[in-house]
């Protein structure tokens, strides 16, 4: 490993964040402006003339609106011209990513400058297609916004055609599925699970009320959040609305990267410097019916097993964590893995419940957080993670309010080939099955009104085969089994056969 230059060391320097919430929200800014603005108040931040200088600019994917050249936009509008404008995939870790390399071409030499930043105004946009409003933002080509108005429909080819005939295809049923295989396999009832939840999701809302970023300001307790009714109704189960992240948000977010010679030359302060020190990624198979198991995720223990080891084999000595917040099973599987206890503050910005999910973007905001933290914090280090996908793409790095002492920074981060090698065969996928079946995992998908839609059971057959099987509305029996907080049915035996629509249909 080439060694570390002292004056290329990274740092974060600058950091900036807006909320958009108008009375008439016909007069909500748009996500290129909410961008540009929040760039604007990382440079601030920074307190030196720092955007004139940016060399490389990484753009969240952004989904509110379908801008031809996002990148080229804000280049004009601020009047810079970066020789790198980079626009990225969707994937909630891909802030973590972008802030990553952005440190490794400073640790390289191979850029001066660089800003990570994001934005999503789906609190105006959703609402204005609802009303059938006109929104005056900047014009895009028609063949870009499509048959699903104002939201681009997220195409997901990769997914096993079972799991989209069930419906079985976005984050908020997929996610429920590790929530309740976890619970099961740490020997927990799902009424203690759900309780786990509450917890953390109470100290969550508690951070975000001290955050004058975050969209929803009010601390709540656990039961609170926990009680389903008119304004916490279920989605899938175990989760209501409480405990799924919010993309209803208009909020922009954004972070400058520079060496800390640059910063130092510039004025900054070394106090205001956080200090990048490197990390680790690593992915799980993009299909969720194609992965081993529900019960962990090789790709996220090797990443976060990387931050363990970058800090001296344990998670004592660092001083504050994010950790993706999108369900509770995520945090709930990071904090087991990281050793840390249950009532770990596991939020520097207040999670995508509270403080908002700005789709791709929020780990830029966690960063933003993060530095305000180690900033009042010094010597101290932090732990940012971040999470794309159906528990998919996860990206850790370690941050800290003074210099490391080894050139991590500069050591490759993927671990795909530990996380590869952990990972067990893949049971064999049928779509047709009839006698015996055990549950593997489960959810129960609710409508709008709060009532039942269906259940949907993940199945192991004898010999090991795995398929998707509903439970419809009616089997009351089959859903109380499901739903039963004192009891969890994973493993439990049912029988599995022919039902409507083509659909294989399980009975407890």
């Amino acid at each position: 490993m080439t060694r570390l230059d002292p004056t290329r060391q990274p740092v974060l320097v600058g950091i900036g964040e807006i909320i958009d919430r108008p009375a008439d929200r016909a007069q909500g800014q748009e996500p290129l402006a909410l961008m540009v603005a929040a760039l604007q108040r990382a440079e601030a931040d920074a307190g030196a003339a720092l955007l004139a200088r940016v060399d490389s600019l990484d753009v969240v994917n952004s989904i509110t609106w379908p801008y031809v050249d996002l990148p080229g936009l804000i280049c004009q509008r601020l009047g810079i011209a970066p020789q790198r404008r980079f626009y990225g995939e969707v994937g909630g870790n891909t802030p973590i990513l972008f802030i990553h390399e952005a440190a490794q071409r400073i640790a390289r030499g191979e850029s001066t400058v660089a800003a990570v930043v994001g934005g999503e105004a789906t609190h105006t946009a959703a609402w204005a297609r609802r009303q059938g409003v006109a929104l005056p933002w900047t014009e895009v080509e028609p063949v870009a916004i499509g048959p699903g108005g104002y939201l681009p429909a997220r195409k997901r080819s990769y997914l096993h055609p079972l799991a989209v005939a069930h419906g079985i295809d976005a984050p908020i049923t997929v996610y429920p599925l590790y929530e309740n295989a976890t619970a099961a396999a740490w020997g927990l009832t799902p009424g203690a699970a759900q309780a786990e939840s509450a917890r953390i999701w109470a100290g969550m809302s508690q951070v975000a009320a001290a955050n004058p970023n975050a969209w929803m300001r009010t601390a709540l307790s656990p039961a609170q959040i926990a009680a389903t009714g008119p304004e916490n109704r279920p989605i899938a189960w175990p989760y209501p609305k409480l405990m799924v992240a919010n993309p209803a948000v208009n909020q922009g977010g954004a972070v400058l990267i520079t060496s800390a010679a640059v910063a130092l030359a510039a004025g900054i302060p070394a106090a205001r410097l956080i200090h990048i020190w490197g990390g680790a990624a690593a992915t799980e198979p993009k299909d969720w019916m194609a992965r081993d198991q529900f019960t962990a995720a090789p790709a996220q223990d090797v990443v976060l097993e990387a931050m363990l080891a970058a800090n001296g084999g344990s998670i004592a000595g660092v001083a504050a964590c994010e950790l993706y917040s999108c369900f509770p099973v995520v945090p709930k599987m990071a904090r087991r893995r990281l050793g840390l206890a249950e009532d770990a503050a596991l939020s520097t910005a207040g999670g995508l419940t509270f403080h908002g999910a700005p789709l791709n973007n929020y780990m830029t905001h966690a960063a933003c957080g993060m530095v305000r933290t180690l900033r009042a914090r010094p010597g101290e280090r932090g732990v940012l993670y971040g999470q794309g996908g159906f528990v998919t793409a996860h990206h850790a790095i370690v941050v800290a309010s003074r210099a490391p002492e080894d050139d991590g920074i500069l050591a490759p981060f993927d671990r795909q080939a530990e996380a590869d090698a952990r990972r067990r065969p893949a049971p064999e996928i049928v779509e047709t099955a009839s006698g015996a079946a055990t549950v593997e995992t489960f959810t129960v998908v609710f409508a709008a009104d709060g009532s039942v839609a269906h259940g949907a059971v993940v199945l192991r057959l004898p010999g090991g085969a795995r398929t998707l099987a509903r439970v419809p509305a009616e089997d009351g029996a089959t859903l109380a089994v499901l739903m039963d907080t004192a009891q969890s049915p994973v493993g439990r035996v049912g029988t599995v056969g022919a039902g409507a629509g083509g659909l294989l249909y399980w009975a407890a």
